[in-house]
């Protein structure tokens, strides 16, 4: 039986699964992420017009095996079908790092949308530790205690097959910083002293099926991210959306073996929003679960985060007042997690509130 026939699926699933599909702008990293420069200079106008305007890409040729992808989803797999009271022992900290339950998430304060529902999205969220004599690890710094890790003979060779995705996930994202430079007509080092201490986090994410979606109700509501940039491999299942500039939704397409990239609100805000953070959603799959993994690539929490020099003149002043890195995060979780603060949602406790989900 069709989905546009099955009775148990709600005219708003409907709809929200008959969004079109689009391709997305495609462009070959191969030669710029070697430090070609030649090779950088000639797809910087490509890549400044996908972020003046759509906020999405597929990038070809980054240098991430398929193997690597593969070991990643079976390793999400491999967690997320532990038992509930397992993946709570370690639960999200205050550092923003552990378990996040399913339900457990609600975007409240997104402009794109006005839903109140749960978020059927769980996941784990892993992220860069720091050595134990760092200033931020001794002094006790939000963001900078360690991530909690089950032990190996309970997920055997998880710990280093994430570690190893995000390790390589950074290598691209720090790879690409010339031609982000680039397409903001700034020298091709500009970036690299903000991302001599880059903060990455991780989100191993599983959306369970669920065909009698309630009005409102989705995988993960409308968001933007809120760092740098994102890396994000096509999960096993279709479900992520994206806003194109004409406010439609549509599923995008993209090349076999492509990844995709987009940015998020920091960037957003360091180029005086002259780049997009482009607002996306992730619609719950019908039959099997969804396994994605979005690799956010930042710069260190101390980068300042003063307008870009070529995003600001006499005619165009700073839209927002400047905030490092870490103030801007600090600032974004304490109004997006629980354990910042407790929030009342329709009769539920101890929800967790988050704009990244992909």
């Amino acid at each position: 039986m069709s989905l546009a026939h099955d009775i148990s699926e709600s005219e708003y699933a409907r709809a929200v699964r008959a969004a079109p599909h689009r391709p997305l702008p495609v462009i070959d990293v191969g030669k710029a992420r070697t430090g070609d420069m030649a090779a950088v200079e000639e797809i910087a106008p490509a890549w400044r017009d996908v972020w003046e305007n759509l906020g999405f890409l597929a990038i070809v040729n980054h240098g991430l095996e398929p193997d690597l992808i593969q070991g990643m989803h079976e390793a999400a797999k491999q967690f997320h079908d532990l038992p509930l009271e397992t993946k709570m022992s370690v639960r999200v900290t205050h550092d923003q790092k552990g378990y996040v339950p399913a339900r457990g998430g609600l975007t409240t304060h997104s402009k794109f949308h006005n839903s109140k529902k749960l978020n059927t999205v769980e996941c784990l969220v892993l992220a860069t530790d720091f050595p134990e004599d760092h200033p931020g690890v001794v002094a006790g710094k939000r963001f900078y205690g360690p991530t909690p890790w089950l032990p190996e003979e309970v997920v055997p060779g998880f710990r280093a097959t994430a570690e190893n995705y995000m390790a390589r996930i950074t290598a691209l994202g720090k790879s690409l910083l010339p031609v982000w430079a680039h397409a903001l007509e700034m020298p091709a080092d500009f970036f690299e002293p903000y991302f001599r201490e880059s903060y990455t986090y991780f989100r191993v994410a599983k959306y369970p099926p669920k065909n009698d979606l309630e009005d409102g109700e989705l995988g993960s509501n409308a968001h933007c991210d809120t760092g740098f940039n994102t890396f994000l491999p096509p999960a096993n299942e279709e479900g992520i959306q994206i806003l194109d500039t004409d406010e439609t939704w549509f599923f995008p397409e993209i090349p076999d073996g492509a990844i995709m990239v987009n940015m998020g609100y920091f960037l957003e805000r360091w180029t005086n929003w002259r780049f997009r953070a482009t607002p996306h959603r992730v619609v719950p799959p019908v039959e099997n679960d969804r396994y994605s993994f979005a690799c956010f690539v930042n710069p260190g929490f101390d980068t300042p985060g003063d307008c870009i020099p070529t995003c600001v003149g006499q005619d165009n002043p700073p839209r927002e007042e400047p905030m490092s890195y870490w103030e801007y995060f600090d600032w974004y979780m304490k109004r997006s997690y629980t354990h910042y603060g407790k929030l009342q949602v329709s009769g539920e406790s101890d929800v967790t509130v988050s704009e990244d989900g992909n």
